[in-house]
């Protein structure tokens, strides 16, 4: 198992593995030709430098995916967050160890890039990810909130 950058051949893998879960299947729409959009979205991560798009690469198959953001801020005496998100791994998977080991990663990752502290958001209604999540050290610190604004 490695993990590395997604490229552009993996984004129908990428979106399947997102599609794949309630919360996802209301969202997101994997296609045998992809909407544009989400071409356009992965053009502008991998041209960014402080954003990446990872996936868990097992001799060739996409069997997990999270994006990776790296966001300056003044907090902190001017510290550098990570942002992780769109976090899955494919069902077949789940529950060997690939989701610790990429979340290891990529705190990693934030480390090597200097960030003073990794945060996500999780959906309440997935428990088990937040069990997940404060099975790595990650705390119930902050409310979150968000504003869909094609809803609003």
């Amino acid at each position: 198992m490695r993990f590395r950058d997604a490229t552009g051949a993996d984004l129908a893998a990428i979106v399947a593995l997102l599609a794949d879960d309630p919360l996802g299947a209301t969202r997101e729409a994997p296609a045998v030709e992809l909407p544009s959009a989400y071409a356009e979205a992965f053009a502008a991560i991998a041209a960014d430098a402080n954003n990446r798009l990872i996936v868990a690469d097992d001799g060739g198959a996409v069997v997990g995916c999270l994006q990776l953001t790296f966001i300056p801020g003044l907090t902190y005496t001017g510290g550098w967050r990570a942002q992780i998100e769109g976090v899955r791994i494919a069902q077949s998977q789940r529950g060997r160890g690939l989701g610790r080991a990429m979340f290891n990663w990529a705190i990693e990752q934030a480390r090597a890039r200097g960030c003073r502290l990794v945060q996500l958001t999780t959906n309440k209604a997935r428990p088990d990810a937040l069990r997940f999540y404060e099975s790595l050290g990650f705390t119930a610190s902050h409310e979150g909130m968000k504003l869909d604004l094609e809803a609003a």
